[in-house]
């Protein structure tokens, strides 16, 4: 079993897709400037899972220019959703097999490539907080594009990721 911590990072990637799900390609790209697209910003938080999980661990990028691309400070864009989508999932699906092997331990430990003294718990915790923040921005983008009806958050945590103690 996963540690509760990981557990909680696989919640918040459920419904951060259950979050944007219909979104379509067109409506992916729009812009409500100042705020980025849709495609923007998942593309964004698979860079950052990619930094956090696998360079910062030194293992290999899945996406080459992904920072470049969607990464914090980069200039305004829209990148096509499809492939934001492909990113993303490429990425979560490439960490999963290390998150998997966390223990406390690990969370408490510094990560070898870290740019920040933050230990890779508090990386998690950081990664959590920003699906979070960027999936209520996502909603405003929703509802500005006139959806309705759109999911309710917080989910079924209460079912699919209660508190578990370690």
């Amino acid at each position: 079993m996963a540690h509760p911590l990981v557990e909680q990072l696989r919640f918040t990637r459920a419904e951060f897709r259950r979050g944007l799900k219909g979104v379509t390609a067109e409506e992916g790209v729009k812009r409500f400037e100042p705020i980025n697209s849709v495609s923007w910003i998942i593309g964004h938080l698979a860079n950052q899972e990619q930094r956090y999980w696998l360079e910062r661990m030194n293992l290999d990028p899945v996406v080459k220019g992904l920072h470049k691309q969607v990464g914090w400070g980069s200039p305004p864009n829209t990148p096509p959703l499809d492939e934001m989508w492909a990113a993303w999932n490429a990425i979560t699906a490439a960490t999963d097999p290390w998150l998997d092997t966390l223990s406390s331990t690990d969370l408490e430990a510094f990560p070898p490539r870290a740019s920040r003294s933050e230990s890779t718990g508090t990386l998690m915790l950081r990664v959590i907080h920003h699906y979070w923040y960027h999936l209520g921005e996502a909603s405003a983008i929703r509802q500005m594009l006139g959806h309705t009806n759109l999911p309710q958050f917080v989910g079924a945590i209460g079912d699919e990721a209660p508190y578990r103690p370690e």
